[in-house]
């Protein structure tokens, strides 16, 4: 059985209910980002576990309720299913979920890189001017990090350098 675009609607949803019962507004979107993205780990299932490049995206994007929404999607899973339940689908849901907790705890670099760079640094050294392509190259660069492209300072600077040349 299939619902497309039930994680928009589903959160739509909540949104309305949570504002008729008075929920505060940062509780209200906790829990509609939890719900647009619980599909999210679901979707990292492949014959390999998900990259570190996938895991630093889905935290980015989930923030303080990514591991939350990992639960979700694992109880969505299960009632998804009911019993049709397959037994190695489920498993492997589990793996993954697992993998993607054992990364948040245990490997913070890939998850929340470090800053290497900042936007004054870009703008005197490139001579860009401040506005939305700083914010876009500094996400570039916590990306390339998180999967481990770039570790330094002065790898950073260079990637930057090899973007701005693909872009001009």
């Amino acid at each position: 059985m299939r619902f497309l675009g039930h994680a928009k609607e589903g959160s739509a949803m909540a949104v309305q209910i949570m504002d008729r019962l008075r929920f505060s507004n940062r509780e209200i979107k906790m829990v509609q980002l939890m719900i647009e993205n619980h599909l999210r780990p679901g979707f990292m299932l492949s014959e390999d576990m998900p990259t570190r490049r996938a895991i630093y995206k889905y935290f980015r994007d989930t923030g303080d309720v990514g591991i939350d929404t990992l639960f979700l999607g694992l109880a969505d899973h299960l009632a998804a299913r009911g019993p049709m339940l397959d037994p190695d689908q489920w498993h492997k849901h589990v793996e993954v979920t697992q993998y993607i907790l054992t990364k948040w705890f245990e490997e913070k670099a890939t998850v929340v890189p470090p800053k290497l760079i900042d936007g004054h640094i870009l703008m005197e050294k490139f001579g860009l001017s401040a506005g939305p392509q700083i914010g876009q190259l500094l996400e570039m660069v916590r990306e390339a990090q998180a999967a481990g492209e770039i570790q330094t300072a002065e790898e950073a600077l260079d990637f930057i350098t090899r973007q701005l040349g693909r872009n001009s």
